[in-house]
Protein backbone atom coordinates (compact mmCIF):
# COMPACT_ATOMS: atom_id res chain seq x y z
CA UNK A 1 0.00 0.00 0.00
CA UNK A 2 0.90 3.44 -0.59
CA UNK A 3 0.54 5.45 2.25
CA UNK A 4 0.52 9.70 2.35
CA UNK A 5 2.07 10.93 5.69
CA UNK A 6 1.32 14.55 6.76
CA UNK A 7 1.91 16.85 9.75
CA UNK A 8 2.78 19.53 11.80
CA UNK A 9 6.41 20.41 14.40
CA UNK A 10 3.87 18.37 17.20
CA UNK A 11 3.57 15.34 15.60
CA UNK A 12 7.04 15.32 13.37
CA UNK A 13 8.32 12.59 15.85
CA UNK A 14 4.87 10.19 15.52
CA UNK A 15 5.21 10.63 11.88
CA UNK A 16 8.81 9.85 11.57
CA UNK A 17 7.78 6.30 13.54
CA UNK A 18 5.23 5.43 11.64
CA UNK A 19 6.57 6.09 8.38
CA UNK A 20 9.56 3.77 9.31
CA UNK A 21 7.20 1.25 10.49
CA UNK A 22 5.46 1.26 7.15
CA UNK A 23 8.51 1.08 5.39
CA UNK A 24 9.53 -2.00 7.31
CA UNK A 25 6.02 -3.54 6.78
CA UNK A 26 7.21 -2.83 3.08
CA UNK A 27 4.64 -0.09 2.33
CA UNK A 28 5.50 2.95 0.15
CA UNK A 29 5.19 6.41 1.91
CA UNK A 30 4.70 9.71 0.55
CA UNK A 31 6.41 12.33 3.10
CA UNK A 32 4.80 15.75 2.56
CA UNK A 33 6.28 16.93 6.05
CA UNK A 34 6.90 19.06 8.01
CA UNK A 35 10.68 17.39 9.08
CA UNK A 36 11.54 18.84 12.37
CA UNK A 37 9.68 20.38 15.47
CA UNK A 38 10.47 23.76 13.70
CA UNK A 39 6.91 25.47 14.47
CA UNK A 40 5.13 25.42 11.33
CA UNK A 41 0.84 25.53 10.31
CA UNK A 42 -0.39 22.49 9.56
CA UNK A 43 -3.06 22.76 7.53
CA UNK A 44 -0.61 23.08 4.63
CA UNK A 45 1.29 19.35 4.94
CA UNK A 46 -2.24 18.09 5.96
CA UNK A 47 -4.01 19.40 2.43
CA UNK A 48 -1.00 18.21 0.34
CA UNK A 49 -0.92 14.48 2.17
CA UNK A 50 -4.60 14.60 1.52
CA UNK A 51 -4.17 15.48 -2.26
CA UNK A 52 -2.12 12.52 -2.36
CA UNK A 53 -5.22 10.52 -1.67
CA UNK A 54 -7.34 12.22 -3.85
CA UNK A 55 -5.36 12.43 -7.12
CA UNK A 56 -4.85 8.29 -6.99
CA UNK A 57 -0.79 9.12 -5.75
CA UNK A 58 -1.53 7.54 -2.21
CA UNK A 59 -3.67 4.85 -1.28
CA UNK A 60 -4.56 6.40 2.03
CA UNK A 61 -3.23 9.16 4.37
CA UNK A 62 -1.80 9.97 8.05
CA UNK A 63 -2.21 13.31 9.43
CA UNK A 64 -0.71 14.15 12.72
CA UNK A 65 -0.60 16.94 15.18
CA UNK A 66 -0.57 17.12 18.86
CA UNK A 67 -4.45 16.85 19.54
CA UNK A 68 -5.31 15.43 15.70
CA UNK A 69 -8.47 17.80 15.31
CA UNK A 70 -7.20 20.38 13.41
CA UNK A 71 -5.48 17.70 11.26
CA UNK A 72 -8.18 15.93 10.71
CA UNK A 73 -10.40 19.15 9.99
CA UNK A 74 -7.53 20.23 7.44
CA UNK A 75 -7.60 16.49 5.83
CA UNK A 76 -11.54 17.29 5.23
CA UNK A 77 -11.73 20.11 3.32
CA UNK A 78 -10.70 18.34 0.10
CA UNK A 79 -12.80 17.05 -1.44
CA UNK A 80 -13.32 13.50 -1.36
CA UNK A 81 -11.30 12.89 1.66
CA UNK A 82 -13.17 10.88 4.86
CA UNK A 83 -10.78 11.77 7.42
CA UNK A 84 -11.38 9.95 10.79
CA UNK A 85 -9.19 11.13 14.23
CA UNK A 86 -9.28 7.51 15.82
CA UNK A 87 -8.04 7.52 19.79
CA UNK A 88 -8.48 3.72 19.87
CA UNK A 89 -8.82 0.54 17.76
CA UNK A 90 -12.88 0.75 17.18
CA UNK A 91 -12.72 3.77 15.85
CA UNK A 92 -10.12 3.22 13.16
CA UNK A 93 -12.53 -0.21 12.51
CA UNK A 94 -15.63 1.85 12.53
CA UNK A 95 -13.93 5.13 10.30
CA UNK A 96 -13.04 2.14 7.63
CA UNK A 97 -16.00 -0.44 7.57
CA UNK A 98 -18.61 2.15 8.15
CA UNK A 99 -17.31 5.03 6.58
CA UNK A 100 -14.72 4.06 4.51
CA UNK A 101 -12.34 6.58 5.76
CA UNK A 102 -9.14 6.85 3.19
CA UNK A 103 -7.27 9.32 6.29
CA UNK A 104 -7.00 8.67 9.62
CA UNK A 105 -5.98 11.68 12.35
CA UNK A 106 -3.66 10.93 15.40
CA UNK A 107 -2.85 13.43 18.31
CA UNK A 108 0.61 12.91 19.12
CA UNK A 109 0.30 14.35 22.21
CA UNK A 110 -2.67 11.95 22.90
CA UNK A 111 -1.40 8.46 21.62
CA UNK A 112 1.93 6.42 22.60
CA UNK A 113 3.39 5.86 19.58
CA UNK A 114 3.16 2.01 19.95
CA UNK A 115 -0.33 2.57 20.25
CA UNK A 116 -1.15 4.77 17.22
CA UNK A 117 0.73 1.71 15.40
CA UNK A 118 -1.73 -0.45 16.68
CA UNK A 119 -4.41 1.55 15.76
CA UNK A 120 -2.98 2.31 12.31
CA UNK A 121 -3.07 -1.49 11.46
CA UNK A 122 -6.84 -1.89 12.05
CA UNK A 123 -7.37 1.21 10.26
CA UNK A 124 -5.25 -0.52 6.99
CA UNK A 125 -6.55 -4.07 7.45
CA UNK A 126 -10.47 -3.04 7.90
CA UNK A 127 -12.58 -3.32 4.58
CA UNK A 128 -15.31 -0.99 3.74
CA UNK A 129 -18.36 -2.80 4.41
CA UNK A 130 -20.77 -1.43 2.01
CA UNK A 131 -23.88 -2.12 2.01
CA UNK A 132 -25.95 0.02 3.47
CA UNK A 133 -23.24 2.65 3.84
CA UNK A 134 -23.29 3.28 0.26
CA UNK A 135 -26.34 5.61 0.35
CA UNK A 136 -24.82 7.44 3.24
CA UNK A 137 -21.57 7.97 1.89
CA UNK A 138 -23.67 9.38 -1.21
CA UNK A 139 -25.21 11.77 0.87
CA UNK A 140 -22.18 12.99 2.56
CA UNK A 141 -20.65 13.62 -1.60
CA UNK A 142 -24.03 15.40 -2.32
CA UNK A 143 -23.39 17.99 0.47
CA UNK A 144 -19.52 18.09 -0.58
CA UNK A 145 -21.02 18.67 -4.40
CA UNK A 146 -23.17 21.42 -3.06
CA UNK A 147 -20.64 23.26 -0.87
CA UNK A 148 -18.17 23.12 -3.80
CA UNK A 149 -20.02 26.29 -5.58
CA UNK A 150 -20.54 28.62 -2.33
CA UNK A 151 -17.32 30.75 -1.05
Amino acid sequence: MRASLGCDHAGFELKEFLKAELISLGHDVIDHGTNSTDPVDYPDFCAAAAESVVSGEADFGIVIGGSGQGEQISANKVHGIRAALCVNEYLARMARAHNDANVVSFGARVLAREYALEILKVFMSTPFEGGRHVARLNKIAEIEKAQSGKA
